[in-house]
């Protein structure tokens, strides 16, 4: 419990008005976009790494847990209090702090929003590829955390292929600056990729280096609609091995498609089993030359229908559709079950099989849309979490699920992170002694275990 003089401490730190405790604001921090609540005893809010470092350096002092959240939209309750204890927001280090135009880096602070910070750089001309679904408002901080990708991951990598180096608060309160400036760096152990993806549990992102690239000078989007999934995977497959890599190369199927038709914008034909929604970008040249190329690779798959988008604003319209496909399914579908998954772009037939199959033995009805370009898949499972006897088949569904992914050489989270939500499957996964390798980082950087206990291992 965290008392009277440890809030006083708290509030000498970051101001009595940068520090939370009513039971209303408390319930505000208590969960993600996962759906497990841990009301925390206080939120702090500090404004620079100096005093997040003095927070983390009071909570090794009283043994109390603290947990870095940023904007709290994460799927695997990386982000909750789970042992209670105290929330230390970000959303104050909001700044993106250098752009620079000769060296294509910029530097930002943890809660820039993402699609704030790509909108800043195409405006002097250089991109930022990474494009996690929730751009709109996931932070640079929060899919550094989780190693967040995006349907752009097929061509250009994902978050980690981005950053160059990051100011970061230790579990004991140090404050590191870890790679830099430079594309190339060759001094010790890789600690900017160490921190990468391990989700608040090994330190607190102040401040983020990153790469950019310039703008690519033209783009096409395109939609090919099948009869069946498989088909379309198969397209997937084909179109890059025709020596095309789109920039994106998403995938819905039927039952996803279901759910946000009405936001497509265009008319699916009867039939419809799949949609493959296409871009491509560079050279306005050879963007004609490669439009052909993959309408020939989709026809000879069975596609029953080819389009290109006639401007802006229909892609514009079809990306909305794309973006929104997962807050549109809990619409139609509120108790969905949502995992994520990546196996090897070839392997996505075979997963789509059994993911079928799956369905059909356990009596449920899933959905699959995602990056086939890189073969990750977000599988929704409808339930109705009030029937117990309907969530037990969904529990067995998942660990069928997460088991065919491995037995594929996949990975049971794609861009998610593990939190809590996976760290019972974590041993599916890896080995025990690839786990108390992690143990062991954990344990050497984090002796007194305060930053976000509780996470990736269970």
């Amino acid at each position: 419990m965290i008392g009277r003089d440890i809030l006083k401490e708290l509030e000498d730190i970051v101001g009595a008005e940068n520090l939370l405790t009513s039971r209303a604001s408390l319930l505000c921090y208590s969960y993600d976009a996962a759906g497990q609540s841990y009301i925390p005893e206080a939120v702090a809010l500090p404004a620079n790494p100096d005093e997040v470092s003095r927070i983390v350096r009071l909570a090794n002092k009283f043994k109390f847990p603290i947990v870095p959240r940023g904007a709290g939209s994460g799927f695997s309750g990386g982000s909750v209090p789970l042992k209670n204890g105290v929330v230390i927001h970000l959303s104050r280090l909001n700044k993106i702090l250098e752009i620079d135009t000769e060296n294509l880096i910029a530097v930002v602070e943890p809660c820039v929003v993402t699609g704030i910070f790509q909108d800043a750089v195409e405006k002097l001309g250089l991109f930022y590829p990474p494009d996690p679904a929730s751009l709109k408002f996931s932070t640079m901080g929060g899919n550094a955390s989780t190693g967040a990708g995006g349907p752009r991951a097929v061509k250009y990598g994902v978050t980690r292929d981005y950053i160059l180096g990051m100011e970061v608060v230790t579990p004991t309160g140090e404050i590191i600056r870890t790679g830099g400036k430079t594309v190339k760096r060759a001094t010790g152990y890789d600690l900017t990729r160490l921190m990468i993806g391990s989700e608040g549990t090994l330190g607190i992102i102040t401040k983020l280096i990153i790469r950019l690239i310039p703008l690519p000078e033209a783009k096409k989007t395109m939609t090919a609609i099948f009869g069946s999934a498989e088909d379309a995977a198969r397209s997937v497959s084909d179109i890059i091995k025709s020596r095309i890599v789109p920039t994106t190369l998403e995938l819905l199927d039927k039952n996803s498609l279901a759910c946000v038709k009405g936001n497509l914008g265009i008319d699916l034909p009867e039939g419809t089993g799949a949609m493959l929604l296409i871009e491509i970008d560079g050279d306005p040249l050879i963007l004609d030359k490669q439009t052909k190329r993959i309408r020939e690779v989709c026809i000879v798959n069975n596609s029953m229908e080819f389009r290109v988008a006639a401007n802006k604003e229909e892609a514009d319209a079809l990306w909305k559709a794309r973006r929104g496909a997962s807050p549109s399914m809990l619409k139609f579908w509120p108790g969905k079950i949502s995992e994520d998954i990546v196996v090897p772009r070839s392997r996505i037939p075979e997963m789509i099989r059994r993911l079928d199959a799956i369905a059909e033995r356990h009596s449920l009805t899933i959905a699959s849309f995602g990056h086939a370009g890189d073969g990750n898949l977000h599988v929704n499972i409808k339930v109705d979490k009030k029937s117990e006897e309907e969530m037990k088949r969904a529990e067995e569904a998942i660990k069928e699920i997460f088991r065919a992914t491995v037995e594929l050489e996949g990975a049971i989270s794609g861009e998610h992170g593990i939190g809590i939500s996976k760290a019972p499957y974590l041993r599916m996964q890896l080995s025990d002694a690839e786990i108390e390798v992690m143990k062991g980082i954990k344990k050497a950087l984090d002796p007194n275990n305060i930053l976000n206990p509780g996470k990736i291992f269970g």
